[in-house]
């Protein structure tokens, strides 16, 4: 597995250096933002034990705001939602199989004169598998996230990398509600789309 992920960084990086040539798609007020990611990760304490993760999913954002804010920590708002198609839990007990939709994505793209856009990120949504997830608890989950991203933008298209929080809960929907709680990379390809 090391040696997978060891490759998989080294493709990453000579794709993102190939794409950092020209920054021409940046985040700009009153445009949007349109992205296809993946992602994957596994459980950490506080809450179900020895769960796997793995994700797919469409993003459409719209850029809010303005750069605004003090110092470095100027930025652009932007309000996403994100369809997840496909949504695999690795339980011990089973593969669950699900979809889920992300209806709040709230992102705060930092304002750089440079190729390389760090974000910040919180979302919450729902999640539908035909297991349940924990095993024992429920079918219908809630998902939220915190998120530290990076956008390195190309000439055309724009990768991400984030690493991301994320916590499954039933929100009491069933008992127990122990919850799951992962930590994730995702990576995306997208643009951001200039208004019109």
């Amino acid at each position: 597995m090391n040696r997978f992920v060891g490759r998989a960084v080294l493709f990453l990086a000579v794709v993102l250096g190939a794409g950092l040539c020209e920054a021409q798609s940046v985040p700009e007020d009153g445009g949007h933002e349109l992205q296809i990611w993946t992602g994957g990760g596994y459980t950490v304490p506080g809450g179900t034990k020895n769960t796997g993760i793995w994700n797919l999913g469409l993003r459409y954002g719209w850029i809010l705001t303005r750069p605004h804010g003090p110092g470095f920590l100027k930025g652009r708002f932007e309000y996403a939602v994100d369809a997840v198609p496909m949504f695999l839990v690795f339980q011990p007990a089973n593969t669950s199989y699900g979809a889920g939709f992300n209806p709040i994505d709230l992102k705060w793209n930092f304002a750089t004169r440079n190729p390389v856009v760090p974000y910040l990120e919180i979302d919450g949504g729902t999640l539908f598998t035909n297991h349940t997830v924990p095993t024992g608890t429920n079918a219908v989950n809630f998902t939220t996230s915190g998120v530290f991203g990076v956008h390195f933008l190309g000439t055309r298209y724009n990768w991400s990398v984030e690493a991301r929080y994320l916590h499954i809960s039933n929100a009491g929907l069933a008992t127990p509600n122990p919850g799951i709680n992962t930590f994730q990379l995702r990576l995306g390809i997208g643009r951001f789309l200039a208004k019109k």
